[in-house]
C-alpha cells in the first residue's frame, strides 16, 4: 500500500486528523487540488473566531455562561427536526461539541500553541427568544493570529511529519472516486492536474496531464463544502428561504466546489441534511479580490440602521449582528422584495469607526500578525475607522458617503439599475428611531439592543458605539452600504458517527473510511442543525479531524 491511511483534503480538518496519524506513527498520504501554498485551505482566510464555553476570558469580563446554558442555546438554534434519521447522529455530535468547548478544547487549543484574545464578542444575538436560536451571552473568542494562527501549528506539524519520512504530500491531485470493495476503503482514484504556481487563494488551473491512484488501510475525507459552487448552492437551496438570488458574492476560495459530495454519494455513501446551509446577508464587494467574486462580510455591530431594497426598516429579528438565516429568509421570502439581491445599511462616521469589523484574516492585520500594540493603538485607542474598514470606504463599490440624508439616498439610487428609494419615508423612519434615543429606556427593539450591548464592557470599550442619533451632524457623515448575499457554509453532509466513519446508504459504516470538517457537515452530517452560532466552523473542523484521525490511527495500529 501507498500509505496506512489516506487524507483527502489539506484543509484545517485534513491536517487536523494528519497530525493525530503522524503522531502515533502511521504512514498518511496528504491529496488536495491546490498547490503546496494553499496548505490550511479556507480556514487561513477566517477570522479565526471560536466557541467556547465558561472560558477564564469569559469570566474575567463578568460574563456568566454553563454547559447548560451553551447546550440549551445550541438546540434552540439547530432546531434538529430529524432526529430518528438524519439528525441521528448530528444531534450526538452537537453535545459531545458543546461538552468539548466547556471543558477540553480551551486547554487543547493551549497544547498547540494557539492562544486567544482577551476579548470575548458576541455573535449571532439570536432571534430574541430565550428557547429560541441564538447566543445569551458572548462566546466568540478570536485566536492570536486569526485562522492564520489556528491553521499554522498544523501545518507545521505536516511539514515536519513529511521530513521524517511519515507524511507525504500529493498537490495537484484531484480525486474522481472513492475505491470501496467488498464495503471496505481501499483508496482513491484522480487526475493529476498541471503545475501551478498561483498565489494562494487565487483560482488555479485545472488542465489534466495524468491520473493517479492510491492504496491504504483507511481513507479520510476532508474536502470542504460547496460554497465556491453557487451551481449547487442553487440546486439545493431550500424552499424554505425563499428563491436564490440572481448575484451573490462568494466567501470562499475557488477550490471550495463540493465535488466530494458528489463523489462520495457515487462511492455509496450517505448524504443527509443538504438543504441546510449558512450564507451571510451583509456581504460586500472586495476592492481588492482574491478569487473570482470574492465576497467579504461585515462583522456588524447592533446600531446600523437595516433597510431592505425599498427603503423599509427590516422586522425583528433582522437586526445587524443577530439573526442570519431569519434575515436570509426575510430577505428572500417577501414577495416585493424577493426579486432584489440586495438590502442596505445606513449608518453615522461614528457608528462605522467603533462598529465596523469585516471577516477575514487578510482584513485584520493587527490579530493575524499577533501585533498587540496595534489592537490597543487602531482598535481601542485610535481615532477613525480601521484601516482595512477605510480602504472599503475609499475603494468600495457598494459604499457611498453624504452630508445629508436626501443625498445620502440619491447616491444610494445610483448604486442599482433604477431608482427604489424614497429619500421622505426613509428619513420619517430613521426620525423615529432617532426620537427613541432621548432616554436610556425605550420601545424600539433595537435600541433596546444597543442599550444591552452596551451593558456588557467588552462592547462598550470595543464594539459598540455610544447611542446617538443618526440624524445628528455631529456623528456625521452618513454613509450607505449596499449588502449581497454571500456563500460560506454547507451545514449539511456525510453522515459519520462519532468515530468520524462515514455511513453507508443502509446506516452502517463503511470499513475504513472517515470524513470530518465541513464536507460532513462538522460531524454527524449536520452538528449545527439549522443554525450556526459562529465560532463554531473553524472548532468543528478541529473536533472532527482529531476524532477522524484517532479512530483511523486505531484502526490501522
Amino acid at each position: 500500500m501507498d500509505a496506512d491511511v489516506i487524507v483527502v483534503g489539506a484543509g484545517l480538518a485534513g491536517l487536523v486528523a494528519a497530525h493525530e496519524l503522524t503522531s502515533r506513527g502511521r504512514r498518511v498520504a496528504l491529496v488536495d487540488q491546490e498547490n503546496a501554498a494553499n496548505l490550511g485551505g479556507q480556514a487561513f482566510w477566517s477570522f479565526g473566531g471560536l466557541f467556547l464555553v465558561d472560558s477564564p476570558e469569559q469570566r474575567r469580563l463578568g460574563i456568566k455562561d454553563s454547559l447548560d446554558l451553551a447546550w440549551n442555546d445550541w438546540q434552540g438554534s439547530a432546531q434538529f427536526d430529524r432526529k430518528d434519521d438524519e439528525d441521528s447522529w448530528a444531534v450526538r455530535w452537537a453535545r459531545a461539541y458543546v461538552e468539548f468547548a466547556a471543558g477540553e478544547k480551551r486547554p487543547w487549543l493551549q497544547s498547540h500553541g494557539i492562544s486567544l484574545l482577551p476579548t470575548v464578542g458576541w455573535a449571532e444575538r439570536g432571534d430574541l427568544r430565550a428557547d429560541g436560536h441564538g447566543n445569551s451571552v458572548p462566546r466568540f473568542h478570536v485566536a492570536w493570529g486569526t485562522g492564520t494562527g489556528v491553521v499554522e501549528p498544523f501545518v507545521r506539524y505536516a511539514r515536519q511529519a513529511a521530513r521524517d519520512g511519515l507524511l507525504t504530500f500529493h498537490h495537484r491531485h484531484q480525486v474522481d472516486e472513492l475505491v470501496i470493495e467488498d464495503g471496505e476503503a481501499r483508496g482513491v482514484r484522480g487526475t493529476v492536474l498541471a503545475p501551478d504556481d498561483s498565489a494562494r487563494g487565487v483560482a488555479s488551473n485545472r488542465e489534466r496531464i495524468g491520473d493517479f491512484e492510491l492504496t491504504a488501510q483507511a481513507v479520510v475525507v476532508t474536502t470542504g463544502g460547496i460554497g465556491a459552487n453557487h451551481d449547487i448552492v442553487r440546486r439545493y437551496w431550500p424552499e424554505r428561504l425563499g428563491t436564490p438570488p440572481a448575484e451573490m458574492v462568494t466567501g470562499v476560495p475557488a477550490y471550495v466546489d463540493g465535488r466530494m459530495l458528489d463523489i462520495s454519494a457515487e462511492a455509496g455513501v450517505r448524504l443527509v441534511n443538504r438543504d441546510r446551509m449558512w450564507h451571510y446577508t451583509e456581504g460586500i464587494q472586495n476592492w481588492n479580490s482574491i478569487w473570482p467574486g470574492h465576497g467579504i462580510r461585515i462583522l456588524p455591530g447592533p446600531s446600523s440602521i437595516w433597510l431592505d431594497a425599498l427603503g423599509r426598516r427590516l422586522p425583528d429579528p433582522c437586526l445587524p449582528g443577530y439573526d442570519t438565516l431569519s434575515t436570509l429568509r426575510h430577505l428572500r421570502t417577501t414577495e416585493d422584495i424577493a426579486g432584489y439581491d440586495h438590502s442596505w445599511f445606513v449608518l453615522t462616521r461614528k457608528i462605522v469607526e467603533k462598529e465596523f469589523a469585516l471577516s477575514g484574516s487578510e482584513q485584520n492585520p493587527d490579530i493575524t500578525a499577533k501585533d498587540r500594540k496595534a489592537v490597543l493603538r487602531d482598535r481601542l485607542l485610535g481615532k477613525g475607522a480601521p484601516g482595512p474598514v477605510q480602504a472599503f470606504l475609499d475603494h468600495g463599490a457598494d459604499f457611498v458617503t453624504a452630508a445629508s440624508l436626501e443625498q445620502l439616498v440619491e447616491k444610494m439610487n445610483g448604486l442599482t439599475d433604477k431608482a427604489l428609494l424614497d429619500a421622505a419615508e426613509v428619513r420619517r423612519q430613521i426620525v423615529a428611531r432617532d426620537l427613541q434615543i432621548g432616554n436610556s429606556y425605550s420601545k424600539d427593539s433595537q435600541v433596546q439592543g444597543i442599550h444591552n450591548a452596551r451593558r456588557y464592557i467588552g462592547d462598550r470599550l470595543g464594539r459598540v458605539a455610544a447611542p446617538h442619533r443618526i440624524l445628528d451632524p455631529a456623528a456625521g457623515p452618513l454613509i450607505g452600504v449596499k449588502l449581497h448575499v454571500l456563500t460560506r457554509k454547507t451545514l449539511g453532509g456525510i453522515q459519520t458517527d462519532l468515530d468520524s466513519r462515514a455511513l453507508g446508504a443502509d446506516g452502517q459504516p463503511i470499513g475504513g473510511l472517515y470524513a470530518a470538517g465541513e464536507v460532513a457537515g462538522f460531524g454527524g452530517g449536520g452538528v449545527h442543525g439549522y443554525n450556526a452560532l459562529e465560532g463554531t466552523f473553524l472548532g468543528g473542523c478541529l473536533f472532527s479531524g482529531r476524532a477522524a484521525g484517532r479512530a483511523a490511527a486505531k484502526q490501522t495500529g
